[in-house]
Formats: structure tokens, sequence, C-alpha cells
């Protein structure tokens, strides 16, 4: 799996109305997953994991697997450059309070032929579930072929696998912090640091505060996990 793969991918499942989510997944969504089994239980259900986190693609190497990098932001782009005047539709549910408009109007003018349907940032609290009913039928209504889904992780993954079945478009992708970047909001970390997996350091450094848990916690148990199942696979492997 690479990107072009991805969206060769997503783009064929929308022309055969295969209905499904997509989770672009981080050490942070792994590390969730092993904590938590809600969230490991809206991973099984996905469609398509991708390995959002250059760990994750060199942890896929070490163990012999084709993989490339499928970087939720790159993945946004790359479907929107492949959309035209008569699809896919398009709809962005997430960020902030406004976000998800300024990122409409900036990919609108990026992309004047890709159909934007429609755009919705919700309330940052738990949705009753008449809220959720109105949400969906809005979403509905729009006839949206891709749901752009930038709540975060685990909080989008959860959020996909609770809404699949009430959605009527074919594919709801989770690329969190990518609408905060193509809002112009948010800096991206540098190519070379995105190459040398230290993106995270990037990310840390402009939100310590927000991410200091997420990085300085969950990536050395990510390691340490990884060490774990690598001596062990090395152990069987000998005896």
């Amino acid at each position: 799996m690479d990107l072009n793969l991805c969206t060769d991918v997503l783009l064929q499942w929308i022309r055969e109305h295969h209905r499904t989510y997509v989770i672009v997944a981080t050490v942070h969504t792994v590390m969730e997953a092993h904590d938590n089994e809600l969230v490991r239980s809206a991973i099984s259900g996905a469609g398509m994991v991708t390995p959002d986190g250059m760990p994750l693609v060199i942890a896929g190497k070490l163990r012999g697997l084709n993989i490339g990098r499928v970087y939720g932001p790159d993945l946004m782009l790359a479907i929107f450059a492949r959309s035209t005047a008569r699809g896919p539709r398009h709809f962005l549910y997430g960020g902030d309070h406004g976000v998800a408009k300024i990122l409409r109007a900036r990919l609108e003018a990026r992309f004047p032929d890709a159909q934007i349907v429609g755009d919705y940032s919700p309330p940052f609290r738990p949705m009753s579930g008449d809220e959720e009913a109105s949400v969906a039928e809005m979403i509905n209504a729009s006839g949206a072929d891709i749901v752009w889904v930038g709540l975060g992780t685990p909080k989008q993954d959860l959020w996909m696998a609770r809404m699949r079945p009430r959605l009527q478009a074919c594919i709801l992708v989770g690329v969190g912090a990518a609408f905060d970047f193509h809002a112009g909001l948010k800096p991206q970390a540098p190519k070379i640091m995105q190459d040398l997996s230290l993106e995270w350091l990037f990310r840390l450094i402009c939100e310590p505060r927000r991410l200091w848990r997420r990085y300085l916690i969950n990536n050395p148990r990510f390691l340490y996990h990884l060490a774990k199942q690598s001596l062990s696979g090395s152990s069987r492997a000998s005896t």
C-alpha cells in the first residue's frame, strides 16, 4: 500500500458505491487501540487502515512488508487533485469552530473543479442522539460521496465506526490535522523532518501543552511493545 494505490482504490470504491471508512493510522492510533477495546473495534471495522506515520512504515518494512506512507494531508490533496465537476462530491466534517468553512474556501480556490457540497464543524463536546441524527440528515441531503473527518484520533475513528451505518456517502476518511494544515491554521513539518520520522518533534514543539502526553508517553510505549514483539518473534523462530 502506498499513496497512489490508496488513491486509486478509494476512487474505485466510490465508482462502485462501496460503503466503508478509512483509518489513517499513527502511533497514537495504535496505542489507543492497545488500550481501548472500542478503538480496536473501530479499526477492525474499517475497510482500509493505512500507515500515516513513518514509524509505522519503518516497523512494517522491518517485518518485510512492501508499504509506503499514506499521510492523511497528502491523501486528501491527492483525491481532490483527481476530482472533477462530475465527482466525487466532498463533505468536510470537523475542525474547531469555523475551520471547515476556511478549509472549504481554500480547497475551492485550489481545486476549482472539485465539488464540495457541505461543511460542518461540530461542537467541542459529546453530541446528543438528536444532534447526531441531524448531522446524518445534513450529510445525506448534501449527496456527498466522500466525507472527510477531521476530529483527531481516536475521536474521528470512533465517529466513523458509529456513523457509518447512518450515512449514505460511499467513503468516510479520518484525516485529523489535515483540516488545520490545509486551512493554513497550523504549520506542517518540513519534508526532511517527515522523512526522518521527526514530524512528532516538530508538532510537539509547536503544541507542547496539547501533544506532550501523546508523544512523550505513547511513542516510547510503542517502541517498547515493538521491541518486545520482535524479541518474542525471534525467540520462537530459534526454537
